[in-house]
């Protein structure tokens, strides 16, 4: 089958803007593969900073037009074509990004993409996309229980989750996954509770001190994870858990550890982990059996010419996560 040699591609050119336009094909060097997109997920952050004129990451360097296709990268899609030396795969193959590896000048906001061999992972053809999109996502929260892991499992223990966003949603399901006892989610949106509750939370709270008002004994939580990386979110849990609590959220501000988390018993903050394919082999084993559930968390499905109001959905917390289908 001959490729197109053309494609249309998605590039935010100013803040608020963004051109739906043609552009060639790109080949594959050594090591990588052309992608044929099916789909595409929003990162929400990645998404409503670019978008909106911030940077992802404090004192970052952001420049206008931004890269073709970024910051798209939580994607699935069938790869039509090998680069020179990729043994691994091979053409006809569905795949997901598990890895945004940063080393490609374009992003996966396009029809077709050229991605390392290394950043995908073979995923089972017959699956929809809104299950396997966003992989990368349930790879980095993975990662966090991973971390978790390193003073031991979480299994038969409570655990609290701030923050029921779609990387919330996630760490809801892979608690369950992993075995916790009981899951309590925190969040301010009324409707993101209840969903967390439909996915496997056992209770979800306003993070309300008059509600849960602060105690680190035996009716505090065992374990934490923030995902959203405010201060008062993480200080919050930080008064309200025995063991660790783990930061997922990008943090931007310091946060206080005080005397009070030094003693009975001292509390651990935990910082993220690195990416790594066995965090991804885990999250899509825990999809293959049911365990994880990402459409969910897909709200709406958009054409690429309507990624200005997508974002703006965004913001207003009226999505969770969009789906991007490039061929609409």
């Amino acid at each position: 089958m001959s490729l197109p040699t053309q494609m249309r591609i998605l590039q935010i050119v100013a803040p608020g803007r963004a051109d739906w336009r043609e552009a060639p094909v790109p080949k594959p060097g050594p090591g990588e593969v052309l992608v044929r997109i099916r789909a595409i997920a929003t990162c929400p952050h990645w998404d409503l900073h670019i978008f909106g004129g911030q940077p992802m990451f404090p004192g970052a360097p952001l420049n206008y037009p931004y890269l073709p296709g970024q910051p798209g990268h939580e994607a699935v899609g069938e790869i039509v074509a090998l680069g020179p030396d990729v043994t691994t795969l091979r053409v006809g193959a569905s795949v997901a990004v598990w890895r945004d590896s940063g080393r490609r000048p374009q992003g996966c906001y396009a029809q077709f993409n050229v991605l390392r061999a290394d950043d995908l992972i073979e995923v089972p053809a017959h699956l929809p996309a809104a299950d396997l999109a966003s992989l990368e996502l349930a790879m980095c929260v993975e990662v966090s229980f991973q971390q978790l892991a390193t003073l031991g499992s979480v299994a038969g223990r409570r655990l609290g989750l701030s923050g029921l966003g779609p990387a919330g949603l996630v760490a809801v399901q892979l608690a369950r996954a992993h075995g916790a006892a009981e899951i309590i989610g925190f969040d301010v949106v009324a409707e993101r509770r209840a969903l967390a509750l439909s996915l496997g939370a056992h209770r979800t709270l306003a993070p309300d001190a008059l509600i849960w008002p602060p105690a680190r004994d035996a009716s505090a939580l065992d374990d934490a994870i923030d995902l959203t990386g405010l201060p008062a979110s993480i200080e919050f849990l930080m008064d309200r858990t025995r063991r660790c609590v783990t930061l997922f959220g990008v943090l931007r501000e310091d946060v206080r550890f005080s005397p009070r988390h030094l003693f009975g018993p001292g509390l651990v903050l935990m910082g993220y982990g690195e990416h790594h394919r066995a965090a991804a082999e885990t999250a899509l084993r825990f999809i293959v059996a049911g365990q994880l559930r990402l459409a969910p968390l897909i709200t709406h499905t958009l054409p690429f010419t309507r990624y200005a109001e997508g974002v703006e959905l965004l913001r207003t917390k009226q999505a969770v996560k969009i789906l991007f289908d490039p061929w609409l």
